[in-house]
């Protein structure tokens, strides 16, 4: 017997915050930047030229987290039989948070003990642990922080599916997910489907990323005898697949393997203990890619895993995932008015020979899984005959986006993902009348622009609002002069000046801006990363980005003695970007010209290239 329950999962767990009301123009740095593209195959190198997204608009930042952990009650939907327990969060993006074999008492995945929030999603705020469904653009998705529809669903075996969905926002995506365990399964099935509801293609992306429990004797074992290696130099390079390379714990600095698949293998990948037991992750063939991703054991890898963790014991996690395509560099064109499905599979493995010989273990694991690999396509058609059946009982709300969207598009979408317009609330409702040309004024902060409306935006009746929206859909669009045109008929408001002041450069645009909002720390900071002048420090709030600064201030007036007593005190900034390592850059800066060499401190190394 299989049951669908809802329970309340209760974590130490840091606020998320607002979002930040500053739109991202431009999208963050990626990391993954690929300089030896010329030296790659022709299709590797036109998937990664396709499809790179110019801002995470129309959602807005999500930066308002802090690191203070309180005990918090997190919606959750347990999902269980006789032989697997599996933990699902609708709030939080659909992550599967939690999956338990009974049989053994083992969880099969790493199972963060708190909810803390750190800068190294699309939109910010992301976090670690569990299993996490990335959609829509390299990187982890904008919805990685945010709530799903959540609905039971009658299952083709008559247990009960638990559907997610929602509308990726930067892609209009409609992202559906059914989690399904049969009455007598010993694995979990997860069926995903991307609906492109529009009439032209749409560049598609697709990772599930699956944190499981590392130790010096944890291996990673796929059908693969090459892969692509992508370290912090920014290069892909084909390899071969040594043993050491498949033990997480062997590797000193972060970085990625995306396995090449082996012609005629069902794709598969698993992470093992010592005895040869641990997680498997397979799917039906659309979902091809496979990789391995490590922290690595310098100090700042250590430093992430328990800054994503605080509080960390035991020798932290590792990644591995599953993707459409080959790479994360690469996006795939999903044709218009089409859907994408597969179905995944999650459960415990036994490899005996798991610590053999490379092709004597890869090819133990194919014949451990056998039964699940060779079922999948037959489980693949009985869930295809109720992909498309209507919820049975409402669990979750969503955001109503995707019914706005609707009512601005009269797209096709499958009865078994409705938007119904009463999931619109006050914020979606506010842009209803512009389907009629009017966007009426209004004092507060402006939303995140709908950059897909820019039709409906030109052909408004003017007023500052509809000019500030104008200017950051032409923006979006590349119309960088219509963009700046349309931000000064905005006129005087902090908003449009913020804008101004971001493309341009126009120090007095963000000072008045900064006037005119001087308690929005996010204005602040970018005014100030512009320009250190002294008159913004004024009255600033006591947040650790403007103490940073004040480092940084301190530092280019040759103060370095003021710039280690800064650092010296402490800044924990909770916003640290995966890839950047400002608290350690200025501590050595300081360090250099005070001639005084005093070491990194531990809290302070969040290098990911060794050091």
């Amino acid at each position: 017997m299989t049951i669908l329950s809802a329970q309340d999962l209760v974590l130490p767990a840091a606020a998320l915050g607002g979002e930040n009301p500053l739109p991202p123009l431009r999208s963050h740095q990626e990391v993954h930047e690929v300089r030896n593209l010329a030296e790659l195959p022709a299709d590797l190198q036109a998937n990664i030229s396709y499809g790179g997204l110019r801002s995470t608009l129309p959602c807005l930042d999500q930066d308002g987290y802090d690191r203070t952990l309180v005990e918090t009650a997190l919606p959750s939907f347990v999902l269980e039989n006789d032989h697997v327990r599996a933990v699902v969060l609708p709030s939080l993006g659909g992550r599967l948070y939690s999956l338990i074999h009974k049989a053994s008492g083992e969880e099969l995945l790493y199972r963060n003990p708190v909810f803390q929030a750190a800068n190294l999603a699309l939109r910010n705020a992301w976090f670690a642990g569990g299993v996490e469904w990335n959609v829509g653009s390299t990187g982890h998705w904008t919805g990685t922080c945010a709530p799903m529809h959540a609905a039971r669903v009658e299952g083709p075996d008559g247990t009960p599916i638990l559907r997610l969905w929602e509308l990726e926002r930067t892609r209009n995506l409609v992202t559906q997910l059914d989690f399904w365990l049969p009455a007598d399964s010993e694995f979990l099935y997860v069926g995903v489907r991307l609906q492109n509801p529009a009439d032209h293609d749409v560049p598609a992306y697709w990772w599930s990323n699956i944190a499981v429990s590392q130790s010096a004797d944890t291996r990673v074992l796929v059908p693969a005898d090459q892969a692509w290696r992508y370290g912090y130099g920014a290069r892909l390079d084909l390899i071969d697949v040594p043993g050491e390379l498949t033990y997480p714990m062997r590797h000193e600095k972060a970085v990625d393997y995306f396995f090449e698949p082996l012609a005629g293998e069902r794709p598969w990948i698993a992470s093992v203990d010592a005895e040869g037991n641990g997680l498997a992750q397979a799917s039906t063939e659309r979902l091809q890619g496979r990789k391995l991703f490590v922290w690595g054991e310098a100090p700042g890898g250590r430093r992430w895993q328990e800054w994503l963790a605080p509080g960390l014991e035991g020798p932290g996690y590792a990644e591995i995932q599953a993707g459409l395509a080959r790479t994360q560099m690469e996006h795939l064109k999903l044709p218009a008015a089409t859907s994408w499905q597969w179905l995944e599979a999650y459960g415990r493995v036994s490899i005996p020979e798991a610590h053999g010989e490379w092709v004597s273990a890869r090819t133990a694991g194919t014949a451990a899984l056998r039964p699940v690999l060779e079922g999948l396509p037959e489980r693949e058609a009985e869930w295809s005959a109720v992909v498309d059946a209507e919820p049975v009982e409402s669990l979750y709300a969503g955001s109503g986006w995707g019914a706005l969207e609707l009512a601005r598009t009269a797209w096709s979408v499958s009865a078994g993902t409705p938007f119904a317009p009463e999931t619109m609330g006050d914020r979606e409702r506010a842009w209803l009348p512009l389907l009629d040309g009017q966007l009426p004024a209004m004092d507060g902060v402006p939303d995140g622009t709908l950059v897909a409306w820019r039709e409906l935006l030109e052909k408004a009746a003017d007023n500052w609002l509809v000019w500030y929206h104008r200017g950051v859909a032409r923006y979006y669009a590349g119309d960088e002069e219509g963009a700046l045109e349309a931000w000064r008929e905005s006129g005087d408001n902090p908003w449009a000046l913020r804008n101004l002041g971001f493309v341009t450069g126009d120090l007095a645009a963000y000072k008045r801006a900064v006037e005119l909002r001087p308690e929005l720390v996010e204005l602040r900071v970018e005014a100030l990363t512009l320009s250190l002048d002294p008159v913004l420090f004024e009255g600033a709030p006591d947040d650790p980005r403007i103490q940073l600064l004040r480092v940084r201030a301190a530092l280019e007036a040759s103060d370095a003695q003021l710039a280690h007593e800064l650092l010296a005190a402490g800044i924990q900034l909770a916003t640290v970007r995966e890839g950047d390592n400002p608290l350690t850059d200025y501590w050595l800066a300081a360090e250099e010209a005070l001639g005084t060499g005093r070491p990194v401190p531990p809290e302070y190394q969040f290098g990911m290239s060794g050091s």
